[in-house]
């Protein structure tokens, strides 16, 4: 699981509640996870308390890094203060930091001081920061002046440290409930008949008069109902004028965006998620196929990715598929090495039904939309957008996802042709994903088929600089977009929000489609879910990018032919393996009847079946010798055979 929107947040619980569980979830997703231990170690004699902390040590993955602040607990507030804005931090838990914080070993001491020094540290905290606390509130008084002390001190630390977050959950039982931010408050609902749409705790939302005009009821909702404009209190886009000066991040709902109206895409909106429960039925299902051999191999993903997107166990073929081909070039140094015209020569053809992309499509019988997108400014001078054409992007990519939607597409297709777009691509995974440029920028490849290493030296040069001149700079969504993205990752990003808004699954090719599947994670988490990656093409950033997004590509054939193409040339292998898996009879039982003709020439009851039995009749024999008299032969359902 992975809630985006939020830079801090605390997760309480009670003893044994799952809170810490849920808490690395969050943070699961993350490339590297700096791990705070903040209790004291197990006494020799207490073997359980022991036992609990290798549970937890066991549960961390071996990327991640721990740090301990039982010898000084006031380290900790530092530890948070001074973490870097790529960095996640998981602090577990205020509960041993609060015992060490009493131990008569560190007293005497100024402990309302020290628990307002965490929270303003956490206020301040430029990292994402999850922070796990016991609750303690909901218990008896303790009966003892050192019990009363504890829970003194973490409920005090625990409400500071709510007060200093972005998001407050309580696990009970191993369900989180969001107390912070809150439930919508009454006040502007959607103009709309029918029930009022669910917020993200299940309840619907207030109703009452609105005075927004019906034209801002045009979005459609998660449930397939029409959804207004409630989208401030909903956690969805708001209009840049109607939010206040330092208002709280909302709380999210399935309410979707409605971008016709000039409302702001923004950080952690709730999206729609596929079918966590169609996709495991399908593989499930594929195990009681007919098939001579081991089955699909790693193709069986390609089942449960159209399964959950589609909301059933035996998914269809994808009917109508569309290519979106981005065109915008980057300038300066990102471009070094590309033939002048080549891109928009690529994007012509395209459009005239010409060269690999068209005739592939053809074949597949896709459509292909060749989209502009805005020049990107020199990255390493200046910022390649600014913020109004970011906003702009990010509405127009959500409206080509809605006109598929309607258009009946089952599937898009994403791919890009401009100048400089593996520079680009590569600086965002720098920024997002704290990648190495070197490593993660493909090779530049002349139109003889010649490496040209000062080409490529020079994009990395370019995107070495454009990193350090923005190394000061916030690393949010739309400010990686504006400094180093450029038009066509903005604009493919918000083809994938809208298409996750829309149920719409999208297959990426090449690094602008996993550049803007990374920056669509504080934007909307829930967008990578509707992503398939057929091949990486052996491309360093689409390699790293897949591996931090947790896209398994289906194939490794390495196909060059072209963003968009390399998708449609393995797409009639995709459709032939759902039309398989749809329409394949499921293996005969052992020792029973099947479609074979080895049964033994009895019949479900009721059952009728298409094949004739062409088996020869078995000749008279003799009559029966045995001395009971001869019956009619009776069918399990009663009726004489003869």
């Amino acid at each position: 699981m992975s809630v985006d929107g939020w830079n801090t947040v605390l997760v309480l619980g009670g003893i044994r509640s799952g809170k810490s569980e849920f808490a690395e979830s969050l943070v699961a997703e993350a490339p590297t996870v700096r791990y705070v231990a903040t209790a004291a170690d197990a006494p020799a004699d207490d073997a359980e308390w022991a036992a609990r902390l290798a549970a937890h040590r066991a549960r961390r993955p071996e990327s991640w890094t721990t740090e301990e602040t039982a010898d000084d607990p006031r380290r900790l507030a530092d530890v948070i203060a001074s973490a870097g804005p790529n960095e996640t931090l998981l602090v577990d838990d205020l509960g041993g930091w609060v015992t060490v914080l009493l131990d008569p070993a560190h007293q005497p001491a100024d402990d309302t001081a020290t628990v307002a020094e965490l929270a303003a540290a956490v206020r301040g905290c430029a990292a994402r920061l999850v922070l796990v606390s016991p609750e303690v509130g909901l218990s008896l008084v303790p009966t003892t002046p050192l019990g009363r002390a504890f829970t003194d001190a973490l409920g005090a630390a625990n409400r500071a440290v709510a007060d200093a977050c972005d998001a407050v959950v309580l696990v009970v039982a191993g369900q989180a409930a969001w107390l912070k931010p809150g439930a919508p408050q009454p006040g502007v609902v959607p103009a709309q008949a029918g029930p009022a749409p669910l917020t993200a705790t299940g309840v619907p939302a207030a109703t009452g008069a609105t005075t927004e005009p019906a034209a801002a009821t045009t979005a459609t909702g998660a449930a397939g109902g029409p959804v207004g404009a409630a989208e401030r209190a909903a956690g969805g886009p708001v209009p840049a004028s109607a939010e206040p000066d330092g208002a709280a991040w909302a709380a999210p709902t399935m309410a979707l965006p409605v971008v016709a109206t000039g409302l702001v895409i923004q950080p952690g909106m709730e999206l729609p998620m596929p079918d966590e429960y169609a996709g495991p039925q399908a593989i499930e299902r594929l195990a009681t196929l007919d098939v001579p051999g081991a089955g699909l191999g790693a193709l069986e993903r390609v089942v449960g990715f159209a399964a959950a997107t589609q909301g059933t166990a035996t998914p269809a073929p994808w009917g109508s598929v569309r290519v979106l081909l981005l065109h915008g070039d980057h300038l300066g140094g990102a471009a070094a090495g590309s033939v002048d015209g080549e891109s928009a020569r690529r994007a012509r053809q395209a459009r005239a039904g010409r060269g690999v992309l068209a005739r592939l499509a053809a074949e597949s019988g896709a459509d292909v939309q060749v989209v502009e997108t805005p020049v990107s400014a020199p990255m390493e001078d200046e910022p390649a957008l600014t913020g109004e054409q970011v906003e702009a992007a990010l509405r127009d990519g959500w409206r080509l996802a809605e006109e598929a939607a309607d258009a009946g597409v089952h599937l898009l297709v994403l791919g890009a042709c401009g100048a400089g777009t593996e520079a680009a691509a590569a600086a965002v995974l720098a920024a997002t994903a704290g990648a190495e440029t070197p490593a993660v920028l493909g090779r530049v490849v002349t139109a003889s088929g010649e490496i040209d290493d000062a080409a490529w030296m020079r994009r990395c040069a370019a995107v070495r600089d454009a990193l350090h001149r923005t190394r000061r700079s916030p690393r949010g969504a739309k400010d990686v977009l504006a400094e180093l993205g450029g038009g066509d990752v903005a604009v493919a990003t918000g083809v994938l929000l809208g298409a996750t808004a829309r149920r719409l699954p999208v297959m990426l090719d090449g690094p602008v489609g996993v550049a803007a599947a990374m920056v669509s994670r504080d934007l909307a988490g829930q967008a990578r879910h509707w992503c398939l990656l057929a091949d990486h093409r052996g491309d360093p950033a689409v390699r790293l990018a897949a591996d931090v997004l947790g896209l398994t590509p289906l194939l490794d054939v390495h196909l060059d032919l072209g963003e968009g193409a390399n998708a449609l040339a393995v797409l009639p292998l995709l459709r032939s393996v759902l039309a398989l898996a749809a329409a394949l009879p499921a293996r005969p039982s052992p020792g029973g009847g099947g479609e074979d003709g080895d049964d033994d020439g009895e019949r479900e009851p009721g059952v009728d079946t298409d094949e004739p039995d062409f088996r020869e009749p078995e000749p008279a024999g003799p009559g029966p010798t045995s001395t009971e008299p001869e019956t009619e032969p009776v069918d399990p359902s009663g009726r004489r055979a003869g």
